[in-house]
Parts: structure tokens; sequence; C-alpha cells
């Protein structure tokens, strides 16, 4: 990067850092570190919200999933709008009723203690490792620009959103991701527009989009039932609709964000917002990954997107033969570009018979490059079996260092930064509160003072920072990171969305009941899971419906049902 982009990133990211410090440098009491003494309005808890879900994995993932399997990952999505009712209708007042600091509290005074823990333990365990994750991504990029190993990059992004998030705590994370988000808007829109801008001159926003269309990569909708399937309209109108229930209606990350609301009404219109914009906003997303893809028909394409990897393999034994897959790689370039200018004049000249014949050279010519990929890839394991296989993450990130001019990067980065910065920092704020709220304040020491708590919940937030930082070591290993994060959450949401549904509609199912089939249902999960036996969205589902029906046997056969 110039000087020009780090002027710009170090700029973006101080003055956000310096806002949040100063407009929280006294947090005394519990209710103020957590909840932000519940000041929030609704468009605040809108914004919360979405900041909170549009992770540096979004913006690094997301266009690299839509360039490599097309935007049909939008349809994950389709479910959310319907989960944001339902959990304003039936979780909301619930929630705001009992003036909870945390989702599991009210678990504990509809059935007992252990189930509490249990739901507690569960998220913790999830989030936990998620946030991991998401200190991985912007790791991605300060490895890329730096050069420096991602172990050490992963510590410093850990320990800077540690410091973050422990001196300014829920309302530092609250009142700067306006303009974080800001950031990240304004960014994404320069990417797709640079995109587009950077194209052919006889060729325009259009012509890009039949480009990338003509390979499958605008294809949104999938409307074939497949259990195994992961992507559809079905699995993301059902299993989306329970992991999205699950994700906003009771983990902590989410529900921290907007029990920050001022009332109930700011919190329902807050979370209304967030059902109305997120699928909008994803389709974008991917639609910049489409328009990457669409440039790359008119550029050279890397035959590998990770920078790192590929310096490796070139400087080791097999640097011969990787050479040898770069030259085809292009001589396939100058081809696909021939057949993508081809598809665009017989688009102008409405030749039919051409346009039909372009579309399929360029399908072939696409098999081929995918062929190639895979024989680097399979060369990148042979000189390093350790190496990151996978670089979906980098594709998104590679167009912007290698295009985009001096400045703009600094805005892209700082983009990636402010996401990070989002997610992560509430992903520890919700774990301290869990930690502090659910498990140390009710089971370990129940009679001190708020400014114990508060320091508690700021080692709590060291603690898991370390944790998350452990995780984000082993993160290259996993392959697309948003597939990633949505997979892991799917392992656990549904047992814990189970409990809280079994605790509003089932009246009659005790503790015992559900605490053993909670235990039960994960058990389940994980081995339909590790077998395959279905499409990860699925799990939601089966999970919920596992522990509902579970808990209501148990507790009809054994008697010990709620009279």
């Amino acid at each position: 990067m110039s000087t020009a982009d780090w002027l710009v990133l170090a700029g973006t990211l101080l003055s956000i850092v310096i806002y949040g410090v100063y407009r929280n440098r006294q947090q005394k009491n519990l209710d103020a570190y957590l909840l932000g003494n519940k000041s929030l309005n609704w468009w605040r808890v809108g914004f919360s919200v979405m900041a909170t879900q549009a992770s540096a994995i979004t913006f690094l993932s997301a266009p690299g999933l839509a360039y490599t399997d097309g935007m049909r990952f939008v349809q994950f999505y389709f479910g959310l709008p319907l989960a944001m009712i339902f959990i304003c209708v039936f979780f909301l007042p619930i929630y705001h009723r009992l003036k909870v600091y945390t989702a599991y509290e009210y678990l504990e005074s509809r059935f007992d203690l252990k189930t509490r823990s249990l739901t507690a333990l569960l998220f913790l365990t999830q989030r936990g490792l998620a946030a991991g994750i998401t200190i991985y991504a912007p790791s991605i990029v300060l490895s890329s620009l730096l050069g420096w190993n991602i172990y050490w990059t992963n510590l410093f992004m850990g320990g800077l959103v540690i410091l973050y998030t422990v001196s300014g705590g829920s309302k530092a994370v609250s009142l700067t991701q306006l303009q974080q988000l800001f950031v990240i808007f304004t960014g994404m829109f320069v990417a797709g527009y640079m995109a587009v801008k950077l194209l052919p001159d006889d060729t325009g926003f259009s012509d890009a989009l039949m480009v990338a269309g003509s390979m499958g990569k605008t294809h949104v909708i999938t409307t074939g039932f497949d259990w195994n399937d992961r992507y559809n309209i079905w699995s993301g109108l059902i299993g989306g609709f329970f992991l999205a229930l699950s994700y906003f209606g009771t983990d902590q990350s989410q529900v921290g964000r907007y029990l920050s609301g001022k009332s109930l009404g700011e919190m329902r219109s807050g979370l209304l917002m967030n059902g109305m914009l997120k699928i909008p906003m994803q389709f974008l997303i991917l639609l910049i990954g489409a328009l990457v893809f669409a440039f790359y028909q008119f550029h050279p394409a890397p035959v590998f997107f990770n920078n790192g990897e590929l310096q490796k393999v070139r400087t080791s034994d097999q640097a011969a033969a990787f050479s040898e897959i770069e030259k085809q790689q292009q001589q396939l370039s100058v081809l696909r570009e021939e057949k993508s200018h081809e598809l665009i004049r017989a688009i102008h000249e409405k030749d039919e018979q051409l346009e039909k014949t372009a579309k399929e050279d360029l399908k072939q010519l696409d098999a081929k490059g995918k062929q190639l990929r895979t024989d680097a890839i399979a060369i990148i394991k042979k000189s390093n079996p350790a190496a990151d296989a996978n670089d979906t993450n980098y594709i998104f990130l590679n167009f912007v260092l290698e295009y985009l001019p001096h400045g703009l990067i600094g805005l892209l980065i700082a983009l990636v930064f402010c996401a990070s910065w989002n997610s992560t920092t509430a992903e520890l704020s919700s774990l301290a509160s869990t930690t502090v709220v659910d498990i140390y304040k009710r089971s370990v020491n129940r009679s001190a003072s708020d400014g114990h708590y508060v320091f508690a919940s700021r080692v709590a937030t060291v603690i898991w920072g370390f944790f998350a930082i452990a995780v984000a070591m082993i993160a290259n290993q996993l392959g697309s990171l948003i597939e990633a994060v949505n997979i892991l959450g799917s392992l656990f949401y549904g047992t814990i969305l189970g409990v809280f549904l079994t605790a509003f509609f089932l009246k009659r199912v005790s503790g015992h009941a559900v605490f053993a089939a909670a235990i039960f249902s994960e058990l389940i999960i994980i081995l339909l899971y590790f077998s395959n036996a279905v499409a990860f969205l699925w799990l939601n589902m089966i999970g919920c419906a596992l522990v509902m029906f579970t808990s209501l046997l148990l507790s009809f056969y054994s008697g010990t049902s709620r009279k």
C-alpha cells in the first residue's frame, strides 16, 4: 500500500477508536457496561444489530463465495424477515418484562438453574469458537499487506480488539457502529463501482452481469428440494428461519444489541429494520463478487489468489511445475478475454447464434480454469502439506490490492477492519456478559458490588479474547469463512432454540425433561453433521424439533410435567 492508503486507513480507524473511548470513559455499573444503560433509539438498535452480523467474514468471504459458487448463497437469508417478526411478537415482550441482562436468565425462572447454565454453556462454546474465526478474517488482510506470519497477525488483531472492547464496553460498541457502517457501505459501493469502471470501454454494468450470468454466477433462486443441497429456497426459508430465530432470539451477541434499546417499541423497530435491509444488503455484497468475476474475464486472473502461498510454491522444489500451470493460466486468460468480448458484441448486435456460441465457449474455458486451479492446489499441497489450500477468502482482497487506486485501497482495508471490530467486539461483550451474569454472578459470587462485576466482565473479556485468538490460529483449515461460521452456529443453535421454544409454548414440560432433551439433541446433531446426512441449515430445524419432541415425551412418560 502507498503512504496515502496508510494515512486513510490509520485516520479512519483512529477516529473511531478515539470517539468510542471518549464517549464511554466512565462506566461504573454493570447496566452501563453490558447494556449501555438501555439508551439506544430504534435506528441505532437496527444499525447495531446489522453491524454485529456484518463481520469482516462477510466482506472478505461473501464476494469470494459468489465468485466461485454464484449468488445463490443469498437464499440463506430468506427466512430472516419471518424470524424478526416472530421474535418481536414472542421473545421481546418476555425479555423486556423481566428486565434481563442476558437471554438465559429467563430459563432459570421458567425451568431451573441447570437448564440455564447448560444453555449458556452451549452459547459460550459456539460463540467463543466463532469469535476466533472473526479475528482470523482481518488477520488475513494484515498478513497480506505486511507479509507477516498469520500467527503474529492473529495476536495483533486479537489484542487490538480485546483492548477496544475492555475500554468501552457495550455502549462503545453500539455508538461507534454507525460510523463503522458508514465506512463499510461507502467502501463496498466504491468496490462495486470500480469493478465496473475498470472494465473495457465497450462493456457496461449490464454487460458484466451477462458475462457473469453466462457461467451461472448471477443465479439466485434454486427451487429444487434436496436435503444435501446447502443453498436452495427451501433450506433458506425453513432452515434459515430456524437459524435466524435462534441467532437473533437467543444468541447474546445479538440479544445484547437490542436489549440496549430505550423501550420495547424501539427494540421492535430496530429488529424489523434489520429484517427489511439484511437481504438487499447481502444481495449487493454477493453482486460485487459476481462483478469481480466478470472483471477477471477481461483481465488476467491468478490461478490461485493467496499471494502468500504463491510466493512459497514459487521458491519450492515444485516451482517449475507451478510455473507451467501459470503459463497455461495466462493463455487461458487471453482466450477468455476474446470470448467475453465476442459475447458482448453478440449481445449488442442481437446475434443470438453468436451469443449462444460465445456462452458455450466461455463455459468450456471456465471448466478448464477450474481444472487448472485444482492442479495448482495439488502442487501447492505437494510442496507444503500444511498450506492453506482454500483461497476463497483472498479473491476480493486480491482485487482490491491489485487494481484499486491508492487511497481507495486504504478505505477498503478500513472497511474490513471496521467490520471485524463490529462483530468481534459484540461477540466478546456477549461472552463476558453471559459468563458473568449466568455463570459467575449466579453460581460463584452472588453478593459482590457492581464495580466488582464490571471488573469481572473485563477479565472475562480478556480470557475469551485469548481463547478466540487460539481458535484463530487454526482457522486457516476451515475453508470459506462465511460458510464455516454458519456451520458452526448450526451445530448449536437448533438445540438452544428448542429450549427457548419449549419454555415459551410447552408450559407443562419440566426443567429435568428439557435438560435431558437438550443433551440428547446436541449429540444427535453432532452425529448428523459428521455423517454428512443433511445440509447444515437443516440442523437448526432438526435440533429444535428434537428438543421439543423429546422433552414432551420425557415429561409425559416420567410424570414430571409441570402442573
